[in-house]
């Protein structure tokens, strides 16, 4: 009888020992699975940043290429509006009369609305093309995570391969242990 419960217990023992190794196991295999997928992740932010640093150098370029021609062209207005006033007082330095005055005077400010007219037009054109640069870095931008996923993916199943052979592996062994207990 003594040895009927000396038996019990020792199987017992094995039992409790061979579960405990199958927890051990598992979570080093738990813990292992996830720390392969935090690399992962932390991989794929990289990329990301990546992506997002250029987008902000191509948008600031964008933007210092609109204000330069911006500036340029305020400063042809400036030229022009200058020129056109040197030549009004010219005319009027030469004006034999008040009526001769009125006419210069109404040219004038015919050819003003004119060139401001045309001016608006290629603010407005400058501004289109830098929102049309923008748009498309943007577009860039929002079409990349697409890609980017299906690259992940790609990426991912290797990874995710390595896992479950880590898992299996772990679990092959936790299964084999208690096999190879019962046999001795």
């Amino acid at each position: 009888m003594h040895t009927g419960a000396e038996d019990f217990l020792d199987e017992q023992t094995k039992g409790l020992t061979e579960l405990a190794e199958h927890l051990r196991t598992s979570r080093l295999a738990a813990a292992r699975k996830a720390a392969i997928q935090s690399a992962a992740r932390i991989r794929s932010l990289n990329g990301r940043i990546r992506q997002l640093a250029r987008s902000g150098v191509k948008l600031t370029s964008v933007s210092h290429e609109a204000a330069q021609s911006l500036i340029e062209l305020q400063g042809e207005i400036i030229n022009s509006a200058l020129t056109d006033a040197a030549a009004q007082i010219e005319r009027i330095a030469n004006t034999g009369s008040f009526r001769d005055l009125a006419r210069e005077q109404a040219d004038v400010l015919k050819s003003t609305r004119e060139r401001i007219a045309e001016d608006l037009a290629r603010v407005m054109t400058i501004l289109r093309q830098a929102a049309s640069e923008a748009r498309k870095v943007t577009e860039q931008q929002a079409a990349a995570p697409t890609a980017r996923k299906r690259a992940a993916k790609k990426a991912k199943k290797p990874a995710a391969r390595k896992v479950k052979r880590v898992v299996r592996k772990a679990k092959g062994k936790a299964r084999k242990a208690p096999r190879r207990a019962r046999r001795g």
